[in-house]
């Protein structure tokens, strides 16, 4: 499997899927062209609704993890179901570190799943359905067709607890899927990110690792 990488094109961020897929770049991202086939934007107010960082374990820890990743990489799906798990018990959840997640749209339907993760603006829904996405990955990317991708996306949400009526509302919020991909293009240019997923570790960006050596970065900046 390919590893997620983003390409500079045309002065904005184009990313190769490594295969097919819905690309997403600046040309194509008013929110109309953003959201599902069936869906319709709704009115935008005006300004952007902000985008709420994701964060678990202590918000005040000395040190920080910021995670870049996109729900359709397997690498990531790979990443979430071994080194994270031992990084949540032994630093996460033991509140020796401030770990934030940050989403990278590879395409629509990573954009999507984001939509359907933030529906409620809860975080430990986010990261309940984060870890859903990343389970069931190849089930709902399996068939590649859109129509049948926003059909399994929405069937996961429902599993975690979302109805049909505010699975329409989300999916349909214009302005949350241009506010959602405008942070996402000002995140990887700040920060140069160019694949994922990428760790920035108190602001030291690093590649994917094994768990021992993600360990020993960490327990050498909490000595």
């Amino acid at each position: 499997m390919q590893r997620r990488t983003l390409l500079a094109a045309g002065g904005g961020a184009l990313l190769a899927l490594g295969g097919g897929g819905i690309l997403l770049n600046r040309r194509n991202a008013d929110p109309e062209s953003l959201l599902p086939g069936a869906a319709h934007a709704q009115e935008s107010g005006g300004e952007l609704p902000e985008v709420v960082e994701m964060v678990l374990g202590d918000p005040d820890a000395t040190v920080e993890v910021i995670e870049y990743a996109s729900y359709t990489c397997p690498h990531c799906a790979s990443f979430h179901a071994n080194q994270y798990q031992s990084i949540k018990a032994n630093y996460i959840d033991t509140g020796k570190i401030r770990f934030v997640y940050r989403e990278v749209y590879f395409d629509r339907p990573g954009l999507w799943a984001s939509m359907i993760a933030r529906c409620p603006g809860d975080t430990d829904f986010f990261f309940n359905v984060s870890n859903l996405l990343y389970e069931k990955q190849s089930e709902w990317l399996a068939s590649g067709d859109p129509a049948i991708i926003v059909q399994d996306l929405r069937t996961l949400a429902k599993t975690a607890g979302l109805d049909d009526a505010t699975l329409d509302a989300c999916l349909s919020d214009g302005a949350k899927a241009e506010s959602l991909f405008t942070w996402y293009q000002a995140n990887v240019e700040r920060d140069g990110i160019n694949s994922t997923p990428s760790f920035l570790i108190d602001g030291e960006k690093h590649g994917n690792m094994t768990y021992d050596d993600f360990a020993g970065i960490l327990d050498g900046k909490l000595s």
